[in-house]
Protein backbone atom coordinates (compact mmCIF):
# COMPACT_ATOMS: atom_id res chain seq x y z
CA UNK A 1 0.00 0.00 0.00
CA UNK A 2 1.73 3.38 -1.10
CA UNK A 3 1.07 5.87 1.62
CA UNK A 4 1.31 9.54 0.34
CA UNK A 5 -0.97 12.63 1.04
CA UNK A 6 -0.86 16.00 1.62
CA UNK A 7 -2.93 16.97 5.00
CA UNK A 8 -2.84 20.27 7.52
CA UNK A 9 -3.41 18.45 11.00
CA UNK A 10 -2.13 20.82 12.08
CA UNK A 11 0.59 21.51 10.01
CA UNK A 12 0.69 21.81 6.81
CA UNK A 13 2.33 17.68 5.65
CA UNK A 14 3.75 16.29 2.50
CA UNK A 15 3.71 12.76 3.26
CA UNK A 16 5.19 9.56 0.99
CA UNK A 17 8.70 8.62 -0.26
CA UNK A 18 10.66 10.59 -2.14
CA UNK A 19 8.94 13.69 -1.91
CA UNK A 20 12.09 15.47 -0.52
CA UNK A 21 12.78 16.37 -4.09
CA UNK A 22 10.26 18.98 -3.16
CA UNK A 23 12.01 20.93 -0.75
CA UNK A 24 13.53 23.55 -3.39
CA UNK A 25 9.71 23.82 -4.55
CA UNK A 26 8.30 24.40 -1.36
CA UNK A 27 11.25 27.31 0.30
CA UNK A 28 10.15 28.91 -3.02
CA UNK A 29 6.92 28.70 -2.06
CA UNK A 30 7.36 30.23 1.22
CA UNK A 31 9.53 32.93 -0.04
CA UNK A 32 12.67 31.68 1.43
CA UNK A 33 15.48 32.53 -1.67
CA UNK A 34 18.46 31.37 1.10
CA UNK A 35 17.68 28.52 3.68
CA UNK A 36 19.80 27.64 6.26
CA UNK A 37 19.91 23.65 6.69
CA UNK A 38 20.16 23.20 10.38
CA UNK A 39 21.25 19.23 11.21
CA UNK A 40 23.30 17.17 13.53
CA UNK A 41 26.97 16.05 12.57
CA UNK A 42 26.04 12.47 12.35
CA UNK A 43 23.32 13.27 9.28
CA UNK A 44 25.64 16.39 8.09
CA UNK A 45 28.45 13.74 6.31
CA UNK A 46 25.57 11.46 4.74
CA UNK A 47 24.76 11.61 0.61
CA UNK A 48 21.02 12.58 1.44
CA UNK A 49 21.93 15.38 2.88
CA UNK A 50 24.77 16.54 -0.05
CA UNK A 51 21.70 15.86 -2.45
CA UNK A 52 19.26 18.01 -0.36
CA UNK A 53 21.87 20.79 -1.09
CA UNK A 54 22.97 20.17 -4.26
CA UNK A 55 19.28 20.28 -5.14
CA UNK A 56 18.55 23.44 -3.65
CA UNK A 57 21.43 24.93 -5.17
CA UNK A 58 20.23 23.68 -9.18
CA UNK A 59 17.26 25.49 -8.25
CA UNK A 60 18.82 29.19 -7.74
CA UNK A 61 18.82 29.07 -4.28
CA UNK A 62 21.49 30.14 -1.77
CA UNK A 63 22.09 27.66 0.58
CA UNK A 64 24.27 26.61 3.64
CA UNK A 65 24.55 23.90 6.22
CA UNK A 66 24.78 24.16 10.11
CA UNK A 67 25.66 21.40 12.13
CA UNK A 68 26.81 21.51 15.20
CA UNK A 69 24.36 20.44 17.16
CA UNK A 70 24.20 18.04 20.45
CA UNK A 71 22.10 14.91 20.96
CA UNK A 72 20.85 16.51 23.79
CA UNK A 73 20.91 20.16 22.59
CA UNK A 74 22.78 23.13 24.88
CA UNK A 75 22.48 26.95 24.15
CA UNK A 76 25.62 26.93 22.62
CA UNK A 77 24.42 24.56 19.37
CA UNK A 78 21.21 27.62 19.26
CA UNK A 79 23.55 30.66 19.44
CA UNK A 80 26.41 29.29 17.03
CA UNK A 81 23.44 28.43 14.35
CA UNK A 82 22.10 32.11 14.92
CA UNK A 83 25.62 33.33 14.01
CA UNK A 84 25.55 31.61 11.31
CA UNK A 85 22.32 32.66 9.77
CA UNK A 86 23.19 36.19 10.12
CA UNK A 87 26.56 36.26 8.81
CA UNK A 88 24.84 33.99 5.54
CA UNK A 89 21.80 36.15 5.13
CA UNK A 90 19.61 33.65 5.08
CA UNK A 91 15.60 34.16 4.97
CA UNK A 92 14.54 30.38 6.29
CA UNK A 93 15.65 27.40 8.34
CA UNK A 94 14.93 23.91 7.01
CA UNK A 95 15.25 21.82 10.45
CA UNK A 96 16.42 18.49 9.27
CA UNK A 97 17.31 15.38 11.79
CA UNK A 98 15.55 13.64 14.99
CA UNK A 99 14.27 15.71 17.89
CA UNK A 100 17.49 17.94 18.85
CA UNK A 101 17.91 19.01 14.82
CA UNK A 102 14.58 20.29 14.42
CA UNK A 103 14.63 21.69 18.05
CA UNK A 104 17.86 23.47 17.12
CA UNK A 105 16.37 24.52 13.86
CA UNK A 106 12.94 25.80 15.44
CA UNK A 107 15.34 27.61 17.83
CA UNK A 108 17.93 29.25 15.60
CA UNK A 109 14.31 30.90 13.36
CA UNK A 110 13.15 32.16 16.83
CA UNK A 111 16.72 33.90 17.91
CA UNK A 112 18.03 34.92 14.52
CA UNK A 113 15.59 37.95 14.91
CA UNK A 114 15.68 39.14 18.91
CA UNK A 115 17.81 40.25 21.32
CA UNK A 116 16.97 38.24 24.46
CA UNK A 117 18.31 35.73 25.78
CA UNK A 118 16.80 32.12 24.99
CA UNK A 119 15.96 31.75 28.53
CA UNK A 120 13.23 34.55 27.82
CA UNK A 121 11.34 32.84 26.21
CA UNK A 122 10.50 29.67 27.87
CA UNK A 123 7.03 28.28 28.05
CA UNK A 124 5.86 30.39 30.78
CA UNK A 125 2.85 32.07 31.23
CA UNK A 126 3.37 34.65 28.33
CA UNK A 127 6.40 34.88 27.66
CA UNK A 128 6.38 34.40 24.16
CA UNK A 129 4.95 37.58 23.69
CA UNK A 130 8.05 38.67 24.36
CA UNK A 131 9.33 37.91 21.01
CA UNK A 132 9.40 39.91 18.19
CA UNK A 133 7.11 37.81 16.08
CA UNK A 134 7.85 39.51 12.65
CA UNK A 135 11.47 38.30 12.72
CA UNK A 136 10.85 34.77 12.79
CA UNK A 137 11.20 33.48 9.78
CA UNK A 138 9.23 30.62 8.19
CA UNK A 139 10.57 27.28 8.81
CA UNK A 140 10.43 23.55 6.83
CA UNK A 141 10.60 20.37 9.46
CA UNK A 142 12.11 17.41 7.47
CA UNK A 143 12.11 14.77 10.47
CA UNK A 144 14.67 11.76 9.80
CA UNK A 145 13.62 9.62 12.86
CA UNK A 146 10.25 8.72 13.81
CA UNK A 147 10.11 9.89 17.40
CA UNK A 148 9.54 13.34 18.35
CA UNK A 149 7.08 14.79 16.60
CA UNK A 150 8.82 18.05 16.85
CA UNK A 151 7.97 18.72 13.33
CA UNK A 152 4.56 19.38 14.43
CA UNK A 153 5.13 21.39 17.97
CA UNK A 154 5.15 25.07 18.86
CA UNK A 155 8.12 24.69 20.87
CA UNK A 156 11.85 23.37 20.94
CA UNK A 157 13.68 21.56 24.34
CA UNK A 158 17.00 23.22 24.84
CA UNK A 159 19.51 22.36 27.91
CA UNK A 160 20.62 24.67 30.35
CA UNK A 161 24.19 23.40 30.83
CA UNK A 162 24.90 25.19 34.22
CA UNK A 163 21.61 23.68 36.03
CA UNK A 164 21.41 20.40 33.56
CA UNK A 165 17.58 22.31 33.28
CA UNK A 166 16.18 20.93 29.78
CA UNK A 167 13.75 24.27 29.52
CA UNK A 168 11.41 24.37 26.94
CA UNK A 169 11.42 27.11 24.75
CA UNK A 170 7.92 28.33 22.93
CA UNK A 171 6.26 30.42 20.49
CA UNK A 172 3.24 29.75 18.13
CA UNK A 173 5.51 30.25 15.04
CA UNK A 174 7.70 27.85 15.79
CA UNK A 175 4.80 25.56 14.24
CA UNK A 176 6.79 24.68 11.08
CA UNK A 177 5.12 25.79 7.96
CA UNK A 178 5.55 22.82 5.77
CA UNK A 179 6.63 19.07 7.08
CA UNK A 180 8.18 17.13 4.42
CA UNK A 181 7.69 13.59 5.86
CA UNK A 182 9.37 11.33 3.50
CA UNK A 183 9.97 7.61 4.78
CA UNK A 184 12.90 7.30 2.55
CA UNK A 185 15.26 9.45 4.66
CA UNK A 186 14.57 6.98 8.09
CA UNK A 187 15.84 3.88 6.07
CA UNK A 188 19.53 4.60 7.23
CA UNK A 189 18.06 5.02 11.07
CA UNK A 190 20.19 2.21 12.82
CA UNK A 191 17.82 -0.34 14.38
CA UNK A 192 18.78 0.54 17.86
CA UNK A 193 17.79 4.40 17.72
CA UNK A 194 14.67 2.98 15.56
CA UNK A 195 13.45 1.26 18.73
CA UNK A 196 14.78 3.79 20.72
CA UNK A 197 12.66 6.91 18.92
CA UNK A 198 9.65 4.68 18.42
CA UNK A 199 9.04 4.29 22.10
CA UNK A 200 9.53 7.94 22.20
CA UNK A 201 6.59 8.48 19.69
CA UNK A 202 4.38 5.51 21.77
CA UNK A 203 5.21 7.87 25.17
CA UNK A 204 3.50 10.57 23.76
CA UNK A 205 0.61 8.76 22.63
CA UNK A 206 0.07 6.94 25.64
CA UNK A 207 0.35 9.58 28.11
CA UNK A 208 -1.29 12.76 26.05
CA UNK A 209 -4.06 9.38 26.32
CA UNK A 210 -3.57 9.31 30.36
CA UNK A 211 -3.91 12.89 31.09
CA UNK A 212 -6.61 14.49 32.53
CA UNK A 213 -8.79 17.07 30.92
CA UNK A 214 -11.23 17.27 28.07
CA UNK A 215 -9.74 16.90 24.80
CA UNK A 216 -11.97 14.26 22.66
CA UNK A 217 -10.14 14.69 19.31
CA UNK A 218 -6.24 14.17 21.14
CA UNK A 219 -7.11 11.35 23.24
CA UNK A 220 -8.25 10.13 19.56
CA UNK A 221 -5.53 10.07 18.06
CA UNK A 222 -3.52 9.24 20.62
CA UNK A 223 -5.39 6.22 20.43
CA UNK A 224 -4.61 5.33 17.06
CA UNK A 225 -0.82 6.48 17.30
CA UNK A 226 -0.15 3.89 19.84
CA UNK A 227 -1.95 1.20 17.22
CA UNK A 228 0.15 2.47 14.62
CA UNK A 229 3.14 1.90 17.05
CA UNK A 230 2.08 -1.43 17.82
CA UNK A 231 1.53 -2.84 14.61
CA UNK A 232 4.36 -1.05 12.80
CA UNK A 233 7.83 -0.33 15.41
CA UNK A 234 8.43 -4.17 15.64
CA UNK A 235 8.55 -4.62 11.47
CA UNK A 236 10.49 -0.89 11.29
CA UNK A 237 13.07 -2.54 13.72
CA UNK A 238 13.24 -5.82 12.29
CA UNK A 239 14.09 -4.30 8.71
CA UNK A 240 14.90 -0.96 8.37
CA UNK A 241 13.94 -0.62 4.59
CA UNK A 242 10.17 -1.34 5.17
CA UNK A 243 8.93 1.56 3.77
CA UNK A 244 5.47 0.89 4.32
CA UNK A 245 6.20 0.61 8.36
CA UNK A 246 8.64 3.73 8.46
CA UNK A 247 5.89 5.47 6.95
CA UNK A 248 3.35 4.73 9.77
CA UNK A 249 5.90 5.26 12.30
CA UNK A 250 6.45 8.70 10.87
CA UNK A 251 2.80 9.28 11.03
CA UNK A 252 2.84 7.78 14.38
CA UNK A 253 5.54 10.17 15.67
CA UNK A 254 3.45 13.56 14.25
CA UNK A 255 0.15 12.30 15.64
CA UNK A 256 1.71 12.05 19.21
CA UNK A 257 3.13 15.40 18.96
CA UNK A 258 -0.38 16.50 18.05
CA UNK A 259 -1.55 14.73 20.92
CA UNK A 260 -0.04 16.36 24.00
CA UNK A 261 -0.69 19.21 23.57
CA UNK A 262 -3.67 17.44 26.21
CA UNK A 263 -0.54 17.00 28.44
CA UNK A 264 2.49 14.64 28.87
CA UNK A 265 3.22 13.30 32.61
CA UNK A 266 5.35 11.07 34.83
CA UNK A 267 7.52 9.69 32.18
CA UNK A 268 8.56 12.85 30.79
CA UNK A 269 8.69 14.76 33.81
CA UNK A 270 11.47 12.03 34.77
CA UNK A 271 13.21 11.76 31.97
CA UNK A 272 13.70 15.35 31.51
CA UNK A 273 16.17 15.98 34.30
CA UNK A 274 17.65 12.65 33.63
CA UNK A 275 18.73 13.39 30.38
CA UNK A 276 19.93 16.58 31.53
CA UNK A 277 22.35 15.03 34.24
CA UNK A 278 23.34 11.72 32.17
CA UNK A 279 23.35 13.20 28.69
CA UNK A 280 20.55 9.64 27.70
CA UNK A 281 18.75 9.53 24.90
CA UNK A 282 15.54 10.52 25.69
CA UNK A 283 13.48 7.95 24.05
CA UNK A 284 15.60 4.95 25.44
CA UNK A 285 14.58 7.09 28.88
CA UNK A 286 10.88 7.21 28.30
CA UNK A 287 11.25 3.16 27.05
CA UNK A 288 12.70 2.14 30.50
CA UNK A 289 10.27 4.53 32.99
CA UNK A 290 7.30 3.59 31.07
CA UNK A 291 6.00 0.58 32.99
CA UNK A 292 7.30 2.07 36.20
CA UNK A 293 5.10 5.33 35.66
CA UNK A 294 2.06 3.11 35.02
CA UNK A 295 2.16 1.04 37.81
CA UNK A 296 2.66 4.25 39.79
CA UNK A 297 -0.72 5.66 37.92
CA UNK A 298 -2.42 2.42 38.40
CA UNK A 299 -5.58 3.85 40.67
CA UNK A 300 -5.78 6.50 38.60
CA UNK A 301 -6.08 4.97 35.25
CA UNK A 302 -6.74 1.14 35.18
CA UNK A 303 -10.07 1.48 33.34
CA UNK A 304 -8.84 3.71 30.36
CA UNK A 305 -5.61 1.37 30.14
CA UNK A 306 -8.69 -1.33 29.68
CA UNK A 307 -10.32 0.59 26.62
CA UNK A 308 -6.87 1.31 24.79
CA UNK A 309 -6.44 -2.69 25.40
CA UNK A 310 -9.52 -3.55 23.70
CA UNK A 311 -8.86 -1.17 20.99
CA UNK A 312 -5.06 -2.49 20.41
CA UNK A 313 -6.42 -6.21 20.64
CA UNK A 314 -4.69 -6.52 23.34
CA UNK A 315 -5.80 -9.07 26.08
CA UNK A 316 -5.78 -8.74 29.87
CA UNK A 317 -6.71 -5.22 30.19
CA UNK A 318 -4.58 -3.00 32.51
CA UNK A 319 -1.98 -5.85 33.09
CA UNK A 320 -2.19 -6.79 29.74
CA UNK A 321 -1.40 -3.57 28.46
CA UNK A 322 1.87 -3.43 30.66
CA UNK A 323 2.64 -6.80 29.82
CA UNK A 324 2.43 -5.60 26.01
CA UNK A 325 4.63 -2.90 27.10
CA UNK A 326 6.89 -4.88 28.46
CA UNK A 327 7.18 -7.58 25.48
CA UNK A 328 7.64 -4.80 23.07
CA UNK A 329 10.66 -4.01 24.69
CA UNK A 330 12.25 -7.04 24.56
CA UNK A 331 11.16 -7.69 20.90
CA UNK A 332 12.85 -4.56 19.97
CA UNK A 333 15.80 -5.35 22.52
CA UNK A 334 15.24 -2.33 24.46
CA UNK A 335 16.74 -1.90 27.78
CA UNK A 336 14.73 -2.51 30.47
CA UNK A 337 15.91 -0.69 33.85
CA UNK A 338 18.19 2.61 34.24
CA UNK A 339 21.06 0.25 35.51
CA UNK A 340 21.45 -0.76 32.00
CA UNK A 341 22.27 2.25 30.39
CA UNK A 342 24.72 3.55 33.25
CA UNK A 343 22.32 5.25 35.22
CA UNK A 344 22.63 4.10 39.36
CA UNK A 345 19.97 5.85 42.16
CA UNK A 346 23.07 8.33 43.46
CA UNK A 347 21.04 11.62 42.21
CA UNK A 348 17.52 10.19 42.39
CA UNK A 349 16.82 12.74 45.21
CA UNK A 350 17.79 15.56 42.84
CA UNK A 351 16.23 14.04 39.77
CA UNK A 352 13.04 13.76 41.52
CA UNK A 353 13.05 17.62 42.84
CA UNK A 354 13.32 18.69 39.22
CA UNK A 355 10.83 15.99 38.11
CA UNK A 356 7.90 17.55 40.57
CA UNK A 357 8.61 21.29 39.06
CA UNK A 358 9.17 19.72 35.67
CA UNK A 359 6.01 21.20 32.98
CA UNK A 360 5.19 17.74 32.14
CA UNK A 361 4.11 16.72 35.41
CA UNK A 362 1.28 19.01 35.95
CA UNK A 363 -0.25 16.34 32.88
CA UNK A 364 -0.02 13.21 35.32
CA UNK A 365 -3.08 11.57 36.33
CA UNK A 366 -1.97 11.46 39.68
CA UNK A 367 0.15 14.82 41.50
CA UNK A 368 3.44 12.67 42.52
CA UNK A 369 5.20 13.85 45.26
CA UNK A 370 9.01 14.30 45.04
CA UNK A 371 9.31 11.00 47.24
CA UNK A 372 6.77 8.60 44.57
CA UNK A 373 9.24 10.42 42.08
CA UNK A 374 12.00 9.02 43.58
CA UNK A 375 10.78 5.74 44.26
CA UNK A 376 9.69 5.64 40.53
CA UNK A 377 13.63 6.66 39.72
CA UNK A 378 15.21 4.22 41.99
CA UNK A 379 12.17 1.45 40.85
CA UNK A 380 13.64 1.90 37.52
CA UNK A 381 17.24 1.63 38.56
CA UNK A 382 16.81 -1.69 39.87
CA UNK A 383 14.10 -3.09 37.46
CA UNK A 384 11.61 -3.80 40.45
CA UNK A 385 7.64 -3.51 39.03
Amino acid sequence: MELVGNWNYPTAMRMGAGRISELPEACKSFGIDNPLIVTDAGLAGLPMVDEMVSSCKAAGLGVALYADVKSNPVEENVSGGVEVYRSGGHDGVVALGGGSGLDVGKAVALMAGQNRPIWDFEDVGDWWTRADADAIPPIIAVPTTAGTGSEVGRASVITKEDTHEKKIIFHPKLMPSLVINDPELTVGLPARLTAATGMDALSHNLEAFCAPGYHPMAVGIALEGMRLVKDWLPAAVADGTDIEARSHMLVASSMGATAFQRGLGGIHALAHPLGGHYDAHHGTLNAILMPYVLKANRSAIEDIIADAARYLDIAGGYKGFVDWVLELRTTIASPHTLQDIGIGDDKMDVIAAAAIEDPSAGGNPIALTQAQYAEIGCNAVAGTL
